[in-house]
């Protein structure tokens, strides 16, 4: 694989970002989309007037792109100057909105002199054909249809590991954080995985040509049990959901599940904590169930990254993404999962040289997404 911070995009720079709600915009949505929100106009917030101030300045034409990442709890979006560079970015939660056109009008909002021509979104899903359905999320909608509510001449939605594995290359030295493993070999390819509020999987190749993403749906494979104590753990899970995945366990949801499980198995009464609760560092020093529930979260995303190994032939790398690792710090560094990463018996040996790269670039999908604008 070429060096990451050889290979970054040195104009695609994200800025500082905060989380915006409906209530925030709810006028500005209604101006935008046509459709009645309230009473009332609320007043825009001095953030946007000065945002509003700095695209007036540098000049906003409809050569602007749109890009974004929307997954199950949060969408991240940002406007891509014509040289390719980062512009105004913003992360909003999903439960504040009815839908992607409502989220998206809120974030246009905030800048209403920038008027972007073209996007690309990757969303928490596989699109096919003209309509979408994310996965762990109730928003459906028509590419078509969305493409002419925002007006724009092109909109491009992609899987969001398809534009996470595009990020790759772009992603400097400072934004990752390697466990384990050799050097990475030169255009070898490379695997991805991100424990989210789903778990999402994907590819990197190289060709004659240069790199082509490979989505794909590796979060719903059956996860499989490495001893006797997952193995239980398992079997709880299969009681309820009959099928479980990857997802199930390697995953904010998944985290809750494995807490719940482990309470089960030892007679314990039921607690609703949530998955931010439970991989708190408080908790796990006073909760033994908390402790470990993030423990064996940890060795099985190992079993999982090291199977997406050995089917990919990764020695190019592989890399973890999402937002939960890279919380847990020491955690994970010192965890199980380098050790299950490499426990395949015969193949240790191979597995042991393959490097594993924990992402730490907020948004860096929106990376790879601003490349398909090109």
């Amino acid at each position: 694989m070429r060096s990451p911070s050889k290979n970054r995009d040195s104009t695609a720079e994200i800025p500082a970002v905060r989380t915006i709600s409906a209530r925030d915009y709810a006028g500005r949505i209604a101006g935008l989309t046509g459709e009645p929100v309230g009473d009332h106009e609320l007043q825009r917030p001095a953030s946007a007037q000065r945002a509003s101030k700095r695209m007036s300045a540098i000049g906003c034409s409809t050569q602007w792109g749109l890009v974004g990442d929307i997954g199950a709890t949060n969408a991240r979006f940002a406007l891509v100057q014509p040289d390719g560079s980062m512009g105004f970015t913003r992360a909003i939660l999903c439960r504040d909105f009815a839908s992607v056109g409502e989220a998206i009008a809120a974030f246009l909002a905030e800048v209403p002199e920038a008027k972007p021509s073209s996007s690309v979104l990757a969303v928490a899903a596989s699109p096919e054909g003209d309509t979408v359905s994310l996965t762990n999320l109730a928003w459906t909608f028509s590419i078509e249809g969305l493409r002419k509510a925002l007006g724009l001449t092109r909109l491009r939605i992609v899987n969001d590991f398809h534009a996470n594995a595009l990020a790759i290359p772009h992603l400097g030295a400072n934004e990752l954080i390697k466990i384990g493993g050799g050097d990475s070999i030169a255009e070898a390819p490379i695997g991805m995985l991100g424990p989210g509020s789903g778990l999402g999987v994907g590819a990197l190749v190289f060709t004659a040509d240069g790199s082509v993403a490979v989505p794909g749906e590796g979060g719903h494979v059956t996860m499989a049990a490495a001893d006797s104590r997952e193995a239980a753990v398992l079997e709880i899970l299969r009681r309820r959901f009959g099928h479980v995945s990857a997802e199930r366990v390697l995953s904010g949801p998944g985290l809750i599940n494995l807490y719940g499980a482990l309470r089960t198995l030892a007679g314990a009464p039921a607690a609703s904590l949530t998955a931010e609760e439970i991989s708190h560092p408080d908790a796990r020093a006073d909760d033994r169930f908390a402790r470990e529930a993030t423990e064996m979260f940890c060795a099985m995303l190992g079993t999982v990254a090291g199977n997406l190994a050995l089917t990919l032939g990764a020695r190019g790398g592989i890399y973890i993404a999402g937002g939960i690792v890279p919380q847990l710090g020491d955690a994970f560094t010192q965890s199980a999962f380098r050790p299950r990463f490499e426990a395949k018996g015969r193949f240790q040996p191979y597995l042991a040289k393959i490097p594993t790269f924990v992402i730490t670039r907020p948004f860096a999908a929106l990376l790879g997404a601003a490349s398909l604008l090109r």
